[in-house]
């Protein structure tokens, strides 16, 4: 199944530009609307999504290799984990060790990719994912990456927000948002939607 998605994603980076935003992450990240929610919040850059249904950290670095590394991006949303709650518990070192790779190797290719690590949705406190969070915010925050909590439930309000971000807009304080637009906006923006 693997296969056949990073076939499908090697097809369309023909078809893409460098330097915009991308999600790199698992489960039911692959299905974000990115263009709409692009076009919703009037954020001006490119936003590819390059998830998949199931991809466990150990396997993020090759899988990066051939899905992301010829977007260039400006910009990398990491949200991997999900599929990894027994490998974090027979090996948490490692489970940081696999990640710590996968943002060395994107720092090495692009010194000023911005990078920000998206929290596991901890929905029902499950104290299993709350550790992981811990583990990605301190992996975070030793790497210098943004970290987007998404773990709590209605973390924002998009409607609101959309409104808000419609009515400044509208009446000329801002232009459109460029991809410097804060990567916790972003993250909520993209993670958040249907919360």
């Amino acid at each position: 199944m693997r296969e056949a998605e990073i076939k499908n994603y090697k097809k369309l980076n023909d078809l893409a530009e460098q330097g915009g935003i991308v999600i790199f992450g698992s489960g039911s990240d692959k299905n974000i609307p990115t263009g709409e929610l692009r076009q919703a919040f009037a954020v001006e850059s490119k936003v590819y999504n390059r998830s998949f249904e199931s991809i466990p950290v150990k396997d993020a670095l090759s899988v990066y290799k051939e899905t992301v590394d010829a977007l260039s991006p400006e910009t990398i949303l990491l949200h991997i984990g999900e599929t990894d709650m027994d490998f974090f518990a027979e090996n948490s070192a490692e489970f940081d060790n696999k990640y710590r790779e996968l943002i060395g190797y994107i720092k090495s290719q692009n010194k000023k990719c911005r990078i920000a690590i998206v929290s596991l949705k901890n929905h029902d406190s499950d104290p299993q994912i709350e550790e992981i969070n811990k583990h990605l915010k301190y992996i975070a925050d030793s790497e210098q990456c943004e970290y987007g909590d998404i773990s709590a439930r209605k973390v924002w309000n998009p409607k609101a927000s959309m409104d808000a971000a419609s009515f400044v807009y509208s009446i000329g304080f801002v232009h459109p948002l460029k991809n410097k637009r804060p990567l916790y906006d972003l993250v909520k923006i993209l993670f958040c939607y249907n919360t």
